[in-house]
C-alpha cells in the first residue's frame, strides 16, 4: 500500500473532507460493517507514474461523512 504524493484536499469522489488515502496496485477487500473508525470508504480510478491502472482509497470517518452531507 502506498500514499499518493501530492494527495487533493477533499475527496475526488465526493467532495468531503477525508481521514487518510492509500493507493492499491492489487485485489483487495473492503468491509466497514460495524466499523467503529471509518464510515465510508470512496475509490477513485488512476494511472500511476509508468502508466499502470491504481485505484487510489479515500477513508472517511463517522463525523467527516455526518458533516459533509449536512
Amino acid at each position: 500500500m502506498d500514499r499518493p504524493s501530492d494527495p487533493p484536499e477533499s475527496c475526488p469522489t465526493c467532495g468531503v473532507a477525508y481521514d487518510s488515502v492509500s493507493v492499491h496496485d492489487a485485489g483487495l477487500a473492503v468491509n466497514l460493517l460495524d466499523n467503529e473508525r471509518y464510515r465510508r470508504v470512496c475509490f477513485e480510478p488512476v494511472a500511476g507514474d509508468g502508466g499502470e491502472a491504481l485505484v487510489e482509497f479515500y477513508h472517511h470517518t463517522h463525523e467527516q461523512v455526518d458533516a459533509g452531507e449536512g
